[in-house]
C-alpha cells in the first residue's frame, strides 16, 4: 500500500520554540508507517492559499493548517473545489473552528487525529464571494478584531481588556437584514453570521450551529444596557447566549447585510474593508476536513 503524503503550513510567526515542538511532535507521533510528510512555512500573507493549492495541485492526500482560524481560512481557499483533506493543528490565540470541531489544543492529541484518518464534509461560507470558516461580524466584533490585530500581545487576557474598554464606546446602528427573503431592520450591537459555534477562547457567539447543516446562524446582540456586558458575556462562555433576552438567534441559506456607513467586517478574526452591503451564502460539504 503506498503511503498517503501530507503537507503541513506553519506560519513562522508562531515564534521558534513552538515550531521546534510541532516539528518534534510530527517526527514523533504522524504514523510514517502509512504517511510521508513535508513541512512549509509561509513567507506573506496569504501565502499558506498559494502553498495549499499548489500542493492540492501535485496530488497531497492533506494538508494541514499549523496556527489560528485565519490560518485554517488560508489553507481552505487554498483547497477549495480539490479532493485533498483539511487537517487543523490549532496554534492559534482563539481557536474557535478547532474548538467547535472538537479538535485537540495539544499538538500530539492533534496529530493523532490526523493518523485515524476520519473526516466528515463541512461547509464553507461565503461574504461577497470570499470564502470563511467559522464565522463573519459586521459590527462590535469586527471592531475588536481590528483592535486585536493591531496589539503586539496576544491571548485571552488582551482580547477581554479590548472588549472591556470598547463596549463602553461603541455606539449600535439600525442594520437592514435579509434573511431568506425576509427583509428587518435591527438596532443592533453585535451582527454574525455563524458556520462554526465561536470566536474562540470558548465565546460561543452561535453554540447552536452546525457546520455541517447546510444553513447560516444569523445572531444579533442587541442594544443591551452596557453594565450587563459581563452577563452576555458569561452566558456565551458557558453556551447559554441564547438565553439573553437581547439576543435573537435565526437559520438560513442566503443572509444580506447592509448599512451606508459599513466599511469594515472580520471573518474568521481577520478584519478588512468591506462594502456597504454583504451577502452571505453557504455551500454544504465544500470540503473534507479531520475530525475526532
Amino acid at each position: 500500500m503506498s503511503k498517503k503524503h501530507v503537507v503541513f503550513i506553519i506560519n513562522p510567526k508562531s515564534g521558534v520554540e513552538r515550531q521546534k515542538e510541532i516539528k518534534k511532535g510530527i517526527e514523533t507521533h504522524l504514523d510514517q508507517g502509512k504517511h510521508t510528510y513535508e513541512i512549509v512555512f509561509t513567507e506573506y500573507a496569504k501565502h499558506g492559499t498559494v502553498l495549499a493549492r499548489e500542493a492540492a495541485g501535485k496530488g497531497a492526500y492533506a494538508v494541514v493548517a499549523v496556527g489560528g482560524d485565519g490560518s485554517v481560512n488560508d489553507v481552505v481557499q487554498g483547497l477549495l473545489g480539490t479532493d485533498t483533506v483539511l487537517g487543523i493543528i490549532p496554534k492559534g490565540s482563539g481557536n474557535g473552528m478547532a474548538r467547535t470541531m472538537k479538535i485537540p489544543i495539544d499538538t500530539n492529541a492533534a496529530i493523532r487525529i490526523i493518523n485515524q484518518g476520519t473526516f466528515t464534509n463541512m461547509d464553507v461560507a461565503y461574504a461577497n464571494g470570499q470564502a470563511f470558516i467559522s464565522n463573519a461580524g459586521v459590527a462590535f466584533d469586527a471592531l475588536i478584531s481590528k483592535k486585536f490585530a493591531k496589539s503586539e500581545r496576544r491571548g485571552l487576557m488582551v482580547y477581554s481588556w479590548l472588549v472591556t474598554k470598547y463596549l463602553w464606546m461603541y455606539k449600535t446602528w439600525d442594520w437592514k437584514i435579509t434573511i431568506d427573503g425576509k427583509e428587518m431592520t435591527k438596532k443592533a450591537f453585535m451582527v454574525n453570521v455563524a458556520n462554526g459555534k465561536q470566536f474562540g477562547y470558548n465565546f460561543q457567539i452561535a453554540p447552536v450551529a452546525s457546520f455541517t447543516d447546510g444553513y447560516l446562524d444569523l445572531v444579533i446582540v442587541r442594544k443591551f444596557p452596557k453594565i450587563l456586558g459581563g452577563v452576555i458575556s458569561f452566558l456565551a462562555m458557558t453556551g447559554k447566549i441564547m438565553n439573553s433576552r437581547y439576543v435573537t438567534h435565526m437559520r438560513g441559506k442566503e443572509i444580506t447585510i447592509s448599512h451606508p456607513s459599513l466599511n469594515l467586517m472580520q471573518t474568521d478574526g481577520d478584519a478588512h474593508p468591506c462594502a456597504s452591503e454583504i451577502k452571505f451564502t453557504v455551500e454544504q460539504g465544500a470540503q473534507k476536513v479531520f475530525v475526532p
